[in-house]
């Protein structure tokens, strides 16, 4: 689709088909908390305005932006076009905890429903990363849990569980799996990826994405957020078998830079959270799981663990994946599969690698980052 014509500096909602040969859709985001719709039109986002907008065409921008389906859009009030109203688009219900009641207290193990984003990715059978469900086909994980092992067959998502192992949990085939292109097992920037499921999941209650967060919102220091996964309660320990789950308050970028904590390394792709005076962490085995925030009811994906020096150490808060740094490359992803699917470059997804192989690589990442900062701050 691609927008017909300009109204007072702002796109009109007037779309027609694109033809095959007419060059390349134009960029859409969806902006601010209110999710407004913008065009990218020579170098500058354009707000769409309402004229001529309809639910097909909400249909079409929804595709495109990646997802399956479209919920509503509406026009609110804006003095930026002419009829004082532009277009607001939702395409997923989404950061809704249906089945979980929040008369239970108490503990840091999770309940049903509770984190129902929340995936366990498996490879060989074993869990070593978390995800989140951001659509029924798509879930969001850390680069570094499926770099140089991105061949699906070897992987499973398995959703709606608190427990490990799981006996009966539902368990869905990999389809297509997208790690970010400048990402490298040495640097720390960049940690993301994506895993296409073979089969769309049925939300019920249980199992629920969590929302995306909009270009343009902001998450000030000291929000509080959670994070989740069965991961190592002690450093270099083992997995939990339940589902845990923490408050962390985001910390600033300028005060995770400071010479007593992570010296500089923190980047525009990077959020951090947590105490600097430790006790509360993730850990290893809840890399890629979700650093999550409720905004007025309506859950939305923070951060994704990424790395750290050790697991709650004094000044050495977790490290997550900048989630509204990465939306461009996420709605990419997304659309480029939606039209085609390529196979994914990389190993032979017919040759069985051992579980043990790929713990050792994520052991060396962990252990890489340690000693860098080590020999930094030497």
């Amino acid at each position: 689709i691609y927008i017909v014509y300009v109204d007072d500096g702002s796109f009109t909602g007037l779309f027609r088909c694109r033809r095959r040969g007419f060059g390349k859709n134009p960029p859409m985001r969806l902006s601010g908390r209110s999710s407004v719709l913008q065009v990218q039109r020579g170098g500058v986002w354009k707000t769409v305005c309402s004229e001529g907008w309809n639910n097909w065409l909400g249909v079409s921008a929804c595709k495109q932006l990646g997802y399956s389906r479209f919920v509503c859009s509406s026009n609110p009030f804006k003095t930026e076009c002419s009829s004082g109203k532009v277009t607001t688009l939702k395409c997923l219900e989404c950061g809704s905890r249906p089945k979980y009641h929040t008369r239970i207290v108490g503990g840091n193990i999770s309940k049903p429903g509770q984190f129902p984003w929340q995936v366990s990715l498996h490879f060989n059978s074993e869990h070593l990363c978390g995800g989140s469900i951001i659509t029924s086909r798509w879930v969001l994980t850390a680069a570094h849990c499926v770099y140089g092992f991105a061949f699906p067959s070897m992987w499973a998502v398995l959703v709606g569980l608190t427990e490990q192992p799981v006996h009966g949990a539902q368990s869905l085939a990999v389809e297509q799996i997208i790690y970010h292109a400048h990402y490298r097992s040495n640097r720390l920037d960049y940690d993301i990826a994506l895993m296409k499921l073979a089969t769309p999941l049925a939300f019920n209650g249980f199992v629920e994405p969590i929302c995306l967060p909009n270009y343009g919102e902001e998450f000030e220091e000291g929000t509080v957020c959670w994070i989740s996964g069965w991961g190592a309660t002690e450093d270099e320990g083992e997995a939990s078998v339940v589902l845990r789950s923490a408050r962390v308050p985001l910390i600033s970028t300028k005060t995770c830079n400071q010479p007593d904590v992570y010296q500089g390394f923190i980047s525009s792709w990077m959020i951090c959270a947590g105490y600097l005076e430790g006790g509360t962490d993730s850990c290893q085995g809840d890399s890629g799981g979700p650093l999550a925030y409720e905004d007025s009811s309506v859950w939305k994906l923070v951060g994704a663990t990424s790395w750290g020096n050790g697991c709650a150490l004094r000044n050495k808060p977790g490290v997550y994946t900048r989630i509204t740094q990465a939306l461009s490359w996420i709605r990419q992803q997304m659309e480029v599969s939606n039209m085609t699917s390529c196979p994914v470059s990389g190993p032979d997804p017919t040759k069985v690698w051992p579980l043990e192989n790929l713990r050792l690589v994520l052991n060396q990442v962990h252990h890489m980052v340690s000693m860098f900062l080590q020999d930094t701050h030497n």
